[in-house]
């Protein structure tokens, strides 16, 4: 990429979509294009395709989605499988129709068979049965990678897929009935710090484990891979690390300052007993992340208690 090429980043006021922005501004990328949901629906195959006539991008970060947690993911289930379908199905021939020189699709760990061997490689896709609730939202994430895959054997473009595993960092989601884990809990102590709550509710047993990459690695991870990955197989980006909910949560607890107890509610899921992924392909090719878990907990706190409602 040339630091005049005109890059679209796809979801640019997301949690990834800013990240990628913010990293490529970090770089001297000064032909970056976005457009707000407002002024484009991606959902919308022919407004796509005239932005596309009418842009002409050279590269495309597609960090566009409709995201959510565990209860998010169970109760939107035609909403997390549509909305995904249509954005990225209409990016990714956009991309193909109007000649982009490379495409980078962001899919999810969520995309790997629910007991599939841990630490998960690459070659574990579709060799199981899915995790039930967030099954949508997966198989949405699985067609944009074999979309990525079939433009590139039918065609020839030079699309590629990389697989984050669960992120956190600037521009979380901390709506509690549509976030990750790891933002839920942030406010779920800091509320509880605040209002002098003596508990916290937690669902689950707190035994799962979990593996969690700052954004700004991420982007970092986006940014080597489009400057230096070119194949079919996608990749997977994360920490080679998982911690339990549990120790999660007890991280979270003493970075906030909360003195109360842990309510565990063990009659809510668990989700998938664990998601750790394997790096070595991306590792191997000489990017590893450069944020530890505690330190961008206390990172992510501090942006918290400058919003709104904190």
């Amino acid at each position: 990429m040339e630091k005049s090429s005109k890059i679209y980043v796809a979801g640019h006021r997301g949690m990834v979509g800013s990240a990628i922005v913010r990293q490529l501004e970090s770089e001297g990328f000064n032909n970056i294009v976005y457009r707000t949901s407002s002024e484009l629906d991606l959902m919308d195959q022919a407004k796509v395709n005239e932005f596309f006539e009418t842009e002409k991008p050279d590269y495309v970060f597609l960090a566009a989605a409709k995201v959510g947690g565990i209860h998010a993911n169970n109760i939107y289930r035609a909403e997390f499988l549509y909305n995904n379908l249509m954005i990225e199905s209409n990016i990714i021939h956009a991309s193909y129709v109007h000649k982009v020189s490379k495409l980078l699709f962001l899919g999810s760990s969520c995309i790997y068979p629910k007991f599939a061997e841990q630490p998960l490689t690459e070659n574990a896709l579709l060799t199981g049965s899915l995790e039930p609730t967030n099954e949508p939202y997966a198989i949405a994430k699985i067609a944009g990678i074999k979309l990525c895959e079939a433009y590139r054997d039918q065609y020839g473009c030079n699309f590629i897929s990389a697989m984050p595993t669960n992120l956190y960092g600037p521009n979380d989601n901390y709506d509690l009935q549509t976030s990750h884990v790891l933002p839920a809990l942030i406010r779920k102590f800091h509320t509880a710090k605040e209002e002098g709550h003596p508990s916290v509710p937690v669902w689950g047993s707190g035994s799962p484990k979990r593996e969690f990459l700052h954004v700004n690695d991420l982007a970092k991870a986006c940014m080597f891979l489009m400057k230096n990955y070119n194949e079919k197989l996608f990749v997977n980006i994360g920490t080679g690390v998982d911690v339990t909910i549990k120790e999660l949560a007890e991280t979270i607890k003493e970075t906030v300052g909360f003195e109360g107890e842990i309510a565990w509610d063990a009659t809510k899921p668990d989700g998938t007993p664990r998601k750790l992924m394997n790096v070595g392909l991306i590792n191997g090719m000489g990017w590893k992340h450069e944020i530890d878990l505690k330190e961008g907990i206390a990172m992510v706190y501090e942006d918290f208690k400058q919003l709104d409602f904190a």
